[in-house]
């Protein structure tokens, strides 16, 4: 690593509509360095990179890069000078294809000169390949799934020759495989003097690849430590500001009936085949798989978004036919999808109307909206969950990320479901947060509510599930009770390990 900052924030405020969102905070980064920047939902991580990267205008403070002080800052700009943010949401252009987006990020072409399709095609598959990723550059980005469009994104990035690279939680969606490839990668940028800004809620992942973390609370910057120097329990008492009794707050609950049951149900549009599988009133039931195992399409098969077309479908051992979502929700099945910005919240309408959406009935008379009971529900929900805001008015745009999540958890909580699919719940989600959304789970669970969590980390699947169903290639492949499992049984069935006990 080469001494020396090569970029510098200084006393940086900012606030919108009343909320102080930063508050004179610092940071500092250096050539060859991987800084990490920690906090909770709100803490300001989000405010702080849109500012270094041209995005939002600071109040006040002052930026430097190489010793330049930098002012009127326009994402353009920041590009020009060789500052590069990758968002925690993909930011691809949907319709043009992977080669197309990567071309947009790398280089200035003039509007008259003549496009080379092959020399476009072959630097895309060269950085492509940096990243490790195995995607043809000629499929539109529509296509792709958050992984795949997160790894396309990193690749453009690569490409762009960076000086300062920001990673928004970028392993939030990638398998094990793919953030190895990304460590790789970040680990040559390293190599070639690059600074780079990591942002992410897995702390556990930090000590193998940063080099220093600052810790945000409140807008305010708390400490910076070298990465060494600190654990994981004291990262996450300066995050939260206390002590963290427990992220996993599962509690006992006596199990009632079977609410859903799936029998032999199939969808050869999304690949599901043949699953059976049950949920009890009360009980927490874990779908665990890798990346592509089929687990979001098998929520989105039980929730009418691609409807089955085998098998069956029992609510409360009753056939149940769900052509469609309405019908899931007229039947109390609710679903919180995996991308809370595309299909969780619709982004600018206020807080209010996103978590009345699914259920305007109850907000209703005589076909008029009742607004007053819709902002009752509106406020009772923002309390019960903590979101963060000045106004139940107030678009969700506005909204930190795990703010976000909570209001879209808020839309499907408003339904009043007997059945709850959840996931990736806790996705890019800091850690006091989770131990909240992990509380109002058990609440549920207590209240009779059969929960289906789908989950890319193991330890919250082990840590809040009472049974895991184990996914690979649209298939459930063993069922375990939670008490008895461990991260490498259910790892050897989602391998494809045929050596490993299972039970249901």
């Amino acid at each position: 690593m080469t001494s020396g900052d090569l970029l510098t924030v200084a006393g940086v405020t900012k606030a919108y509509a009343g909320v102080q969102a930063l508050k004179r905070a610092s940071f500092s980064l250096r050539r060859g360095e991987v800084h990490a920047l920690v906090g909770e939902n709100g803490a300001g991580k989000s405010t702080l990179i849109k500012i270094i990267s041209g995005a939002v205008t600071p109040d006040q403070g002052v930026m430097s890069l190489d010793g330049h002080r930098m002012t009127a800052l326009t994402p353009r700009l920041a590009r020009q000078m060789g500052i590069v943010a990758i968002y925690q949401q993909p930011a691809l252009f949907p319709e043009l294809t992977v080669s197309e987006n990567i071309a947009l990020g790398v280089g200035d072409v003039s509007p008259w000169a003549r496009v080379s399709w092959r020399a476009r095609r072959a630097c895309a598959m060269e950085l492509l390949g940096r990243v490790g990723a195995r995607i043809d550059p000629e499929v539109e980005a529509r296509t792709l799934s958050m992984p795949q469009q997160q790894l396309v994104e990193i690749a453009r990035a690569v490409g762009a020759d960076a000086k300062v690279l920001i990673l928004d939680e970028p392993t939030a969606s990638l398998s094990e495989e793919d953030t190895a490839n990304l460590f790789r990668v970040i680990r040559e940028l390293k190599a070639r003097g690059v600074g780079m800004i990591y942002i992410s809620h897995r702390l556990e992942e930090l000590p193998s690849i940063a080099d220093r973390v600052t810790v945000l609370r409140d807008g305010t910057t708390i400490d910076t430590q070298d990465m060494c120097d600190v654990s994981k329990p004291q990262l996450i008492q300066l995050m939260v500001g206390r002590e963290l009794s427990a992220v996993f707050p599962k509690r006992s609950v006596v199990l009632g009936d079977t609410v859903l049951e799936l029998r032999r149900v199939c969808c050869a549009a999304v690949g599901v085949h043949d699953v059976s599988v049950s949920v009890r009133a009360g009980e927490v039931l874990g779908i665990a798989g890798l990346v592509g195992a089929g687990r979001t399409q098998l929520a989105q098969t039980v929730f009418g978004l691609e409807p089955a077309d085998g098998g069956e479908i029992l609510l409360r051992g009753a056939p149940l036919s769900i052509r469609r979502p309405a019908d899931a929700i007229a039947n109390g099945i609710a679903y919180l999808p995996e991308d809370r910005r595309q299909h969780g919240v619709v982004m600018e309408m206020p807080i209010a109307s996103n978590i009345s959406l699914a259920s305007l009935p109850q907000f209703s008379r005589a076909g008029m909206m009742d607004s007053a009971r819709e902002c009752d529900a509106a406020v009772g929900f923002v309390e019960r969950l903590g979101v963060k805001t000045s106004s139940i008015f107030a678009p969700v745009s506005s909204l930190s990320g795990g703010n976000q999540q909570k209001v879209a958890l808020a839309r499907w909580l408003a339904t009043r479901p007997c059945v709850l699919i959840l996931d990736e719940p806790t996705q890019g989600v800091d850690v006091g947060a989770k131990a909240e959304i992990h509380s109002l789970m058990s609440d549920l669970a207590a209240q009779g509510v059969a929960i289906i969590m789908i989950s890319s980390e193991l330890p919250e699947i082990l840590g809040m599930s009472d049974r895991i169903a184990v996914m690979r290639a649209g298939r459930i492949v063993g069922i375990v009770d939670a008490g008895n499992a461990t991260q490498a049984a259910i790892l050897s069935l989602a391998l494809g390990d045929h050596g490993v006990a299972i039970s249901a």
